[in-house]
Order: structure tokens, then sequence, then C-alpha cells
């Protein structure tokens, strides 16, 4: 059955190799008790761990049921080991953290054998061995006796033909090595049972045969194996068989068990280790909860600050991607410093270039009829459209003006007179500075959008209120406070004049204060929706000039209604408080007219005579531009004007007559100028004294086509099917509109600007820098804890050093071995990433409860994507640290490994 054929076995020293078998020729019965004796360095335990495949032999032959092993792989060896030897080991070789019946199950289950099926055969072992009900104790809870039957139950568990054992009683006292003997000579019977000993009395006394070892070399055989004695045929046929489809394999499953209860039995390590490990977790777990927390409150907000940053097409704006991907303050020449030398830096060089880069900048659109009907034919689900037409309305608005409350006091002015009647009193006070806040408001009637769906879904109407849709209806909107500015109020007549310029006294304590004027603090809605405005047209207001004075100024305004004009009374019908939580509506504050009336004034306004002289004599630029300059107190007026004279009393008077006369111009100074701090055109003037007013025939309602369109998509993922249907104008092909066919020739290219995605973008890359900088850096606890656990890892191989012997002697292969560490690995890793993952959400829970109650809103959260992703690098880098030293396990002599104490 067995066979050693001149096997020798050399072992590599510093000095050279020394040569412990020598040409070993032996060979054993099927079944028979042989004992092999010898003194210590005599190759007895080498001839032991050579038959058993622990160890390979230098040269020769070991001959199983008539197969050579010569051309063995590490898979015929495991198969070998694990289904035709069972060791059993002076000191017992028991996995310290496994129960009796795991030590007894583990050759079993290396084998592939069921669940079921291991647990029988097991204690079926146990019961043989005497041992049964201590199937689920500890190695450390038996004795020594006990402990080698439950090494012997394992060695036969699998039913092995060749049982081995080295030193079976030499750490057993005598009554116990008698038992243990007489159970080994049972076990002989049936199988091949060669056993290593010192001692004689015992070898002679159990042993069928007795083999004598001297020097690496058979001294005396008592029975030698005749091959001609023993026909072993049919066994070598069925057992080879069996060997091709054995398997000596340990799942994955049993090396995380095994990992799992040595790490449970120092589990005060392993709970410092893990969480160790989680210091660099919860770093990154942290940065990336603050990450999303900051980009999902961005995320919230888009959707609202969509109504406050539409996307807009403008006859003529600054492109400000371009803009911002311009900007490039590196270009400046570098001058070199000379002793005895001033150096001139060339600003005009400077200021041109930037003026040059500035128009490059400039996006002007053309845009026709046709494209604001496709636009009006955007699916309504899409986006709200507002189609401004850039009116000023507040030349055309009369309505009552008090300077003190009084019937007497009392007139109908335009709402730019009233302006500038405000602009002069302040000029006047201590406030005196602070007059141009009156121009500063900007427009004070706007028109609105004219989808009323969209406009409720952010803003409540009062009671009784409704939406304006006709075109002699306006409706007010109210801020998040619920209020309108003072400012506002008093440019449409709410305050009269002394109640106003008290307020402004009242905030620099102004001596002038008059504490019995009292102060509006609010208005009722009866009050609000009560006052009267009236709209008058064009040829009403302006009168043209005839004689000398027709050419600068060809037209007169007049500031005060007259009681023979006609006019379209107003109807406030409604007043808007924006919804809970809305920070960016898609009205601010102020008094909104409809798109109805925006189309009733340029039906009125176009044909009407001022507008046609300014198309007429001032084609070029459209509008009438004047230049007032004051210089030592006294206003001047320069360029083509509309004046007109009023009369406003000053903050001191004293009664109705102690009034001012004065020349107002009609007009209003453009945004973009006061930004950029340039004063355009001809004029060239552009000191503090100076103003420039515009007067445009869009100003007066002359132009039908739109100078700017806003478009309000119903939220950020609809946005991107918006700009689709934008983009959609300028690719080739052709568009139909309104059943009408346009070639792409046809259409001119219209740019639009989307100033929030822009934002959106830069705030979005910070954010990424700041998060992948903040990463990098917490990674460096990640790269010490991947040391620290390579470190346990490899403590943790040394310590298992005896147990890596054993599965190696059951039969398990190297992977086997290494699957164990990794299974420890992953087991800490995974641990690690937990506890990361759990404190991150426990620091948010915290952090976020501070900061909603401080900011109101949450700064954390780590999502669950995120969360599987961190455990996964957790237990990823903590796998990777231990490969090293999982290999090195798997690369363990296991019969070193077996001796090691």
């Amino acid at each position: 059955m067995l066979r050693l054929k001149g096997i020798t076995k050399n072992y590599k020293v510093a000095g050279g190799e020394i040569e412990v078998l020598k040409g070993l020729d032996i060979s054993f019965r099927k079944n028979e008790f042989v004992s092999i004796l010898g003194p210590s360095g005599c190759g007895k335990t080498t001839t032991l761990n050579i038959v058993g495949g622990l160890d390979k032999y230098t040269s020769g032959d070991l001959i199983i049921a008539g197969k050579s092993t010569k051309n063995f792989s590490d898979r015929d060896w495991d198969i070998y080991r694990n289904r035709r030897i069972g060791f059993v080991f002076q000191s017992y070789n028991l996995i310290p953290h496994q129960t009796v019946l795991g030590n007894v199950e583990l050759a079993l289950t290396i084998s592939g054998v069921s669940k079921e099926e291991r647990v029988k055969r097991a204690l079926n072992a146990l019961e043989k061995v005497g041992l049964n009900g201590e199937e689920y104790k500890r190695p450390n809870q038996l004795s020594g006796g006990q402990c080698q039957r439950v090494a012997i139950a394992r060695a036969l568990v699998n039913e092995p033909d060749i049982l081995l054992a080295d030193e079976p009683t030499g750490a057993l006292d005598s009554k116990t090595s008698v038992q243990i003997m007489d159970l080994i000579k049972e076990i002989s019977k049936d199988k091949l049972v060669i056993m290593v000993t010192h001692n004689a009395e015992i070898a002679e006394q159990y042993s069928t045969r007795i083999v004598r070892l001297v020097d690496g070399e058979i001294v005396e055989d008592t029975n030698p194996f005749n091959e001609e004695d023993e026909i072993i045929e049919s066994d070598k046929v069925s057992r080879t068989e069996k060997d091709k489809k054995a398997k000596a394999k340990m799942s994955l499953w049993t090396a995380f068990k095994l990992s799992a209860r040595n790490l449970f039995t120092k589990r005060g390590r392993t709970i410092m280790t893990s969480i160790a490990g989680s210091i660099g977790i919860i770093g990154i777990s942290a940065v990336l909860a603050v990450s999303t927390g900051v980009r999902g409150f961005i995320a919230n907000m888009q959707d609202d600050m969509l109504s406050g940053n539409p996307i807009t097409v403008q006859e003529k704006a600054y492109d400000l991607d371009a803009m911002m991907n311009g900007l490039d303050f590196d270009d400046t020449v570098e001058l070199v410093k000379t002793e005895g030398y001033v150096n001139v830096q060339s600003m005009l060089t400077f200021l041109t270039e930037r003026l040059q880069n500035m128009n490059s900048m400039l996006i002007e659109n053309d845009i026709q009829k046709e494209y604001v009907e496709y636009l009006k034919a955007m699916p309504k689900e899409y986006a709200a459209v507002k189609i401004d037409r850039g009116i000023d309305v507040t030349n055309n608005i009369y309505t009552d003006f008090s300077v003190d409350g009084s019937k007497e006091m009392t007139s109908n002015i335009s709402l730019s007179a009233i302006k500038q009647t405000y602009t002069s009193v302040m000029k006047e006070t201590s406030v005196g500075s602070s007059a141009s806040l009156i121009n500063s408001l900007g427009d004070v009637y706007m028109q609105s959008i004219s989808d009323e769906e969209y406009i409720l879904s952010q803003y409540e109407l009062n009671d009784g209120g409704r939406i304006a849709k006709n075109k002699n209806e306006i409706m007010i909107v109210v801020n998040s406070e619920w209020a309108l500015t003072d400012i506002l109020l008093a440019q449409l007549g709410y305050y009269n004049q002394n109640e106003f310029i008290n307020v402004a006294l009242k905030s620099t304590e102004d001596e002038n204060y008059n504490e019995n004027i009292p102060e509006k603090e609010r208005f009722s809605y009866e009050e609000l929706m009560g006052k009267k405005f009236v709209w008058y047209d064009n040829d009403t207001v302006f009168t043209a000039n005839d004689g000398s004075m027709s050419f600068l100024t060809p037209f007169t305004y007049s500031a005060e209604s007259k009681a023979e004009w006609v006019g379209e009374e107003l109807e406030i019908v409604g007043v808007l408080t924006p919804k809970e939580n809305l920070n960016y509506g898609c009205l601010k504050a102020g008094f909104y007219y409809t798109e109805e009336f925006a189309d009733f004034v340029i039906e009125k306004n176009t044909q009407s005579e001022i507008v046609k002289y300014i198309n007429k004599n001032l084609a070029d630029q459209k509008q009438f531009t004047t230049v007032i300059t004051t210089v030592n107190g006294n206003v001047e007026a320069q360029g083509y004007r509309v004046q007109y004279n009023y009369k406003y009393y000053p903050y001191d008077y004293k009664d109705k007559d102690d009034f001012v006369f004065a020349v107002g111009y009609v007009g209003s100074a453009k945004a973009m100028a006061s930004v950029m701090g340039v004063v355009g055109g001809m004029t060239g003037v552009g000191s503090s004294g100076s103003e420039v007013l515009y007067l445009s025939s869009r100003d007066l309602g002359g132009e039908e086509i739109s100078n700017e369109i806003s478009i309000y998509p119903t939220d950020f993922e609809t946005k991107d099917i918006v700009a689709e249907y934008l983009d959609r104008w300028n690719e080739k092909g052709n568009i139909t509109v309104n059943g009408k066919v346009l070639t792409y020739e046809e259409r001119n290219n219209i740019e639009y600007m989307d100033t929030l995605s822009l934002v959106i973008d830069m705030i979005n890359t910070m954010i990424d820098v700041v998060t992948y900088a903040l990463i990098a850096f917490t990674s460096l606890a990640l790269v010490v804890s991947c040391v620290m656990i390579a470190i346990i890892t490899y403590v943790s191989v040394v310590e298992r050093v005896k147990e890596i012997g054993v599965i190696r002697s059951l039969g398990g292969r190297k992977r086997d071995v290494s699957n164990l560490f990794n299974a420890e690995t992953l087991i800490i890793g995974f641990s690690s990433g937990v506890i990361g993952i759990g404190f991150t959400y426990l620091l948010s829970f915290i952090i976020n409860i501070i900061v909603k109650n401080l900011a109101g809103f949450t700064i954390m959260n780590l999502t669950i994507g995120s969360a599987l992703i961190m455990l996964l690098l957790s237990v990823g880098l903590t796998m990777l640290s231990g490969l090293i030293p999982s290999k090195k396990a798997a690369k363990q002599d296991p019969v070193v490994a077996l001796r090691t104490e």
C-alpha cells in the first residue's frame, strides 16, 4: 500500500547541507501497527512527515497505492493529507478558539462534506474515543488525555488509510498513555498506524512491527513487508479514482468563522484595532457628509433660486462665463527697478486692453418676433416665460401726492415727478448725501409674469384678492417680512412729504426732526388697494415745442396732470405674500402690471409724436441723452433733453406759498453705466458732479419687440430641458413656429445667459476642491491605519503559526491559509468601517442639531451610497494591508509550524 523507495532528505544549513535520510527503502502493509524507534536526530519525525506529505523528499520516490508521487502537485499533496492521512501529535495541536466538535469537524470541512454529515461523523468519532458530552467544550477545558483523544478523533473522522502518530503519549501520564495506546492499537486493526516514539517498551508492547533508524538508515525491521504477501490492486484502483474526484479545500465561510472566533478570543485587541482603523474612515466620511450636506442645501435652494435667477435673453449683456474665464491679472509687464529712475506704468494701455476685452465679452442679440413666438410656444410645464418690453411707465402714471396730508397741499403728479421732488427736498437736508437712494431703488412698477399657476405656486393671495390679468389691473407683491420699503411707498405717494422727510431726519438724529409727526409703521390692505393711479399716453404728457428751443428741447413734459386729460385708471386687485420658506421668488417686492397692459401701452405709444421724433431724428441712438452737470451749485444741462417745470416745498417751509420752482429732466441712468463706472457716448463726462439721463423709445413704449426675456423653469431638472429647447433655435435645420417653417438661415443666433448654473458650477467646483483637499489630508490617517493593521495581522500570523500547521496537516491548501488571514482583515476592516460610519452618523446628528438651531439647515448628510463606499473602502484597504502577512502565512513550512510553541 505504501512504499518508500530510495528516499533521501537533505536540509540546507549555513555551512552547506545535512543529509538526514540516506536512501530509505521500506514498504508498509494495509493495516499494521508500525513503531519507528531511534535516537534523537536519526530521522524518525522526518520520515513521518514525508509519509504524511508535510515534507518533501530530496530524491527517491514515495509510492502510494502503486502510484508515484514524484510529479505530485500541491493540490495532490493536499488531497493526500486530507483523504489518506490522519495525524496525531505529541502536543495535540488543537485550535484553542474552536470547540471540540469544531476541531474534529475541520478535516471534514476541508473535504467539502455537508454541515449535517460533518456533525454526524464528528460526533461518531468523538463517541469512539470516549468523549460523549464534551463536544462543545474548548481545549483549555480538557485534560491532556482528553485533548489527545480529540486529536485522534480528528485524525480518524475523515476515515484515512494511514494514521501517523508522533510521540502520542509523550505529554501524558502513564495511566492515560495506556488508554491512548489501547485506542491506537484498536485502530491499527483496520488501518496502517505508523508511530514515532522514544519509548521502546511501549513500542514492543503494542506494535506489530518495529523499525529502528540510526543516522537516517534502517538498521532493523522486525516484520519486513513482502510485496507478494498482499495484493492491493483493487484498492489501488478504487482509491486512485476516488482521489481524482476528491477535494481538499477550506470554504471561505469556514475561514471566516475560524478568524471570527480567533478575533473574539482577543476581543479587547480587536476592538481597539477596529477603533484605530476607523479614524481615517471617520475623517473621510465626515468630509463627504459635509460636502453632501452643503450640496444638498444648495440643491434644495436651486429650485427656489431659479425664480430669482431665471434664464435670460437680452438685447445687450455681458457674457459672465466669458468674463470669469477671461479674468487674467498676470499679464501686466514686469518693470525693472533701477536706482535713480522712476518707471512709468502704462495705465492707458491697461485700460484700453481691459475695455477691448469687455467689448469682446458683450453679447448682442437681435431678437426677432419669431423668436418670441418660439419661446411662447414652449410647453407650459417646462417654464413660465416673461416677455419684457423695457417700458418705463413711471413717466405716464399719475397719482395724488401731498406735502402735509391736506387737500390744499395735494396735487396729482407723475411718479417720475414724485421721485424728483423727494430728491430735491432731501438734497437740502442733513441727509442730502442720501438723496441718490431715491433713484437707486430701481423700478417701482414692473411687468408681471403672465403664468398665474406659476405665480400661485410661490405666493399667497390676500383675502378677496386676485391675480392681475387685464390691462387695467395691477397687483402688489410684498417681501418675506410682508413689507414694502418706505422709499418705494414714498415714490408711489403713500407717504406725504413731511412724513417721509421726517423719517430721514430721525435716522440722523437731526434737530429738525418733528416728534409730532406720526410714523407709519404699517398700511392696511384697504389703504394700499384704495389709492388711485391713472396712466396717460405719450401724446398727452409730452408736448412738442416750437421755436428756437425745439432743437435741444423738442418736447416738454407735464409733471402735473390736467383736468381735461383722459387716461386709463389702474385698479389694484390683489396683494401677494411669499409662501413660507420661499427665499427667491419670481417677483420682488413692488407693484406689477400685466402683459396685456404692456401690449396696450405699446399699441398707444408706438405712433406717438415723441417716439416718431426719436425714430426720425435720433435713429442711431434711439434715445435722448441728457448730461446734467452741477458746478458750484448751478445745474447745467447739455445734449438733447425733455424737461419740465415742477415746484417743491423745502423741508423747512413755513406756509403754502413757500415753494421753490425747479426744472426737471425726464430719463433715467443706465444700470450698466453705474456698475462699470464709465460714461459712454460722445460726452466723455464721468465726474462725480455729473449725471447722464437716457430716455429711449423703448422707455416710452415705442418698441414692439422685447429687449429682455426671462424664462423660469419649473424646477432644476426641467431647466436642462429648457436649455435644450433654447439651444435648438441655434442648431441647423428647420423649426416650425405657429405653423410657419423657419430655416436655419432665416434665424438669428440667440445667446442666453444662465447665471444660476454659472454660480452653482463655481460653488460646486469650490466644494470639490475643498473636498479633495480634505480627503487627501485625512487619507493620511488611512495610511497609518493600513500600516497598523498590517502589523496586527502579522502578529496574528505569528500567534497562529501552529494553527497554520494543523490546517496544512489536515489537507488545507496554501490558499486556505491565506484566506484565513484575509478573512481576519476583512472582519477588522468591516468592523472599522461600521464603527467609522456609525460615529459619523452620530457626529452628523449632533452637529446638525446645533447648526439647525443656529442657521436653519443641516450641514452634514452622509448618504447610504457614500456610507457603503466608505465601508467597501475600509474593507478593501484593510484586506490590501493584510496581503503581505497572509502570503507570508501561506508560505509557512507546515513542519516548522507544527513545532512552534
